[in-house]
Order: C-alpha cells, then structure tokens, then sequence
C-alpha cells in the first residue's frame, strides 16, 4: 500500500481527481480582446458621432431656392491660417473668407453707373447724397438709412457668373502726387486696376473725377504710424499709436474728406500702428461704420488687422504681394508670375503697386493677356462682394 493510500482521509478516492476550469485566466483574456479591439476600432474609425442617433436625408440638388453657383465657394484653410493665408494673431479664429462681415444691400442699378456719349459706363463722379454727410472737414461717405454703402454704391461692376475664373485684383496708389505718374495711370492702366489716392495731393478732385470717368474704382491711403516715427514721417495727420483715439478718429475724418466715390482705404506705412490693437480697432470700428472697406497693403509681417477686422465685422483684404518692391522691369514681371500662382491657388489674389512709371508699364502689358491665360482682372471690392451690378 503506498504511503498516499495511509494519509488519504477515509472515503475519499485520490486517484480520481476533478479538472477545474480556470474561470480568473479566461475572464482576464476575455477583457483583453475586447479592449484592444476597441483601441483599434477609434484608431481607425474616423466617427466622432458613432454610437449617437443619426438620420440620412436625401438632398434633392435643385430644390434650394434663391441659391445659385455663384454663391457657393470652396475654401481650405490651414491651421493656424485665415481663409487670406495669412498667418493668425494670437488668440484669432479662422473665418470662412475676409470678406464682408455682413450682407450688403445693393444700390439701384444706375448707382455708380454714368453714360457717357450714350456708349461708355463711367462710374459717378458727385457723391450720393444717400451715403454722404457733412463732416467738420467736408463730405464724409456714410451708411444710408436702408443699409447700402459707400462700397455697394461706388464699386465697379465685374461678371460674378464666371465660374472657376481665378480672379486678381490690382492696386496702384501713390496716386495724386506726381502730375506725371498719375497722368501715365490713367493714360496706360486697365479700367479694372483700383487706384489709391494718397491725401496729400493737388488737385484731388479732378484726378478723382478723371479716375472715375475712366472707370477705376477708387480707395483712399490713410497715412498711419511706422515703427521709425518720427524719422519717417508719412505726413500730415498721420494717425499715431499714443494719440488719443478721439484725436486719431478726427484726423481720420479729415484724411477721408480730401476725396469722394471711393470703396475703402488702404494704410500708408503703419507698422507700428497696424501692430497696436489698441489703436486699430477704433479706426477699423470708424471704417466699418462708414460703409467702407479695409486694405491692408500687405508690407508689415506684425499686423494685426485681419483679426480685428473679423471682430469689427469691417470688410476687409490683405494684400498677397508688393510687386515693386524691387522696382526693376524684371523684378516686376516675376512678381506677377508669382501672383498668377496664388490665384489658380485661392481663386482670388491681390497685387500692390506704387504708381512707378516702370510698374505702370509692366502691369499695363501684362493685362493685355491675362485672360488668354485664363484668369481674369477685376477691382479690389470683387474680393468682398458677391453682386454683378
């Protein structure tokens, strides 16, 4: 008999012992498969909503009403962009355009329209008393009673139908100042090129009637403070980060009274004060009541004005070039190329110039075949309005 035989208890067979299923292995085993396979479901599976009801309705393509394909854009922004491309100021959120921040009411058909010798559209000379008012200094542009502004009102007209046309916009300022560079603009310049009027000009009005006549759409250059002020002096009431905003605002009615018939302004200079929050905001706040349109030129990396622009819901574009920031022939020609590349890219671009008389002449010559290339130049407020009138 062996010795397990004596030790074993009475009754009980030790030769005969029991399988016990280890219950704790495969519990353990169990919640391991489900918890990788759930890992590997939200890994893959790109449904923030999975597991939330949800309802498919069916879309019928002509069904909207009051909607057309003009009306519909694409647009791809970046992180840490806004829709212009341009980086973001701190703090800032990405918009779906920099368009205008609220929907404009459109002018009667003839608003900025003038016969002349019963063929030619010249844009209107005289301002519209419904979007003007008298100011300290003179005729200010306002909002009338119905909403319409001063950018709805003397905006040129541009065929909104032409679908999948990437568009350029032009600016040459600098105008007024030099009887012959802003003779050789208009002489030379397409109707479709946005003329920017400096303040300081003689003769403001009739360059600005002549500009209209020839159909040019027109902005106005507010000299604001650089970071070498004052060494570099943009001139007489220059707006200027420790200033009071009063004071800033009523030099602004002044710099704005010098002319009429325009859409917005653009800064001349400014890179400190495009930089100040504290000093743009007001003066954007100003432009926006106005009816008008903001343009930042585009030559400060450190403005802030896109992003105060979306706060103050004013209409508003930045420039994507300076093309003649090396004013040489070649120079030039590159720097429309480059333009070119950004508006196959985003559909819309703009170009800065200054009214050099070798800038006149390459843009002059390379519109003449823009449209062979297949894009198309349009006025500055083509870029925040959506209209064809």
């Amino acid at each position: 008999m062996a010795g397990d035989d004596l030790t074993a208890p009475l009754g009980l067979d030790i030769g005969k012992r029991r399988f016990r299923v280890p219950l704790g292995l495969i519990g353990i085993v169990i919640i391991t498969v489900i918890t990788v396979t759930v890992g590997v479901w939200v890994a893959v599976v790109d449904d923030p909503y999975g597991g939330e009801p949800s309802a498919v309705v069916a879309l019928n393509k002509t069904s909207v009403s009051g909607v057309s394909a003009r009306d519909i854009t694409v647009l791809g922004i970046r992180p840490g962009e806004g829709a212009d491309g341009q980086p973001l100021a701190p703090g800032a959120q990405a918009t779906a355009g920099d368009g205008p921040r609220f929907e404009p009411v459109l002018p009667p058909a003839d608003a900025g329209l003038k016969a002349v010798d019963g063929e030619a559209q010249a844009l209107t000379v005289e301002p519209d008393a419904r979007i003007s008012e008298g100011g300290r200094y003179g005729i200010l542009p306002k909002v009338a009673d119905n909403g319409a502004r001063a950018l709805d009102f003397y905006a040129r007209p541009f065929n909104a139908e032409t679908i999948g046309v990437a568009r350029i916009a032009i600016v040459v300022g600098g105008l007024g100042l030099s009887e012959a560079g802003t003779n050789l603009a208009l002489e030379k310049l397409p109707a479709d090129v946005t003329l920017a009027f400096a303040p300081y000009g003689d003769n403001l009005k009739d360059w600005q009637a002549r500009a209209r006549q020839d159909g040019h759409e027109l902005l106005l250059q507010i000299p604001l403070e650089p970071f070498d002020y004052p060494d570099n002096d943009p001139g007489p009431h220059t707006l200027l980060v420790d200033q009071p905003y009063q004071q800033n605002i009523d030099r602004l009615h002044w710099l704005m009274s010098r002319i009429t018939n325009y859409v917005g302004v653009v800064n001349q200079m400014g890179g400190r004060f495009t930089a100040t929050p504290e000093a743009l905001q007001p003066v954007l706040e100003e432009v926006g009541k106005r009816g008008l349109m903001y343009l930042d030129d585009g030559s400060s990396s450190r403005s802030i004005a896109s992003a105060l622009a979306n706060t103050t819901r004013t209409p508003f574009l930045r420039a994507d070039l300076s093309l003649d920031r090396s004013p040489s022939r070649d120079e030039i020609d590159a720097r429309l190329l480059e333009l070119e590349a950004v508006a196959r890219t985003k559909g819309f671009a703009v170009g800065y110039a200054s009214a050099l008389p070798v800038s006149i002449d390459r843009i002059s010559e390379w519109a003449k075949s823009l449209e062979a290339r297949g894009l198309l130049l349009v006025p500055l407020s083509a870029g925040v309005r959506g209209d064809n009138s």
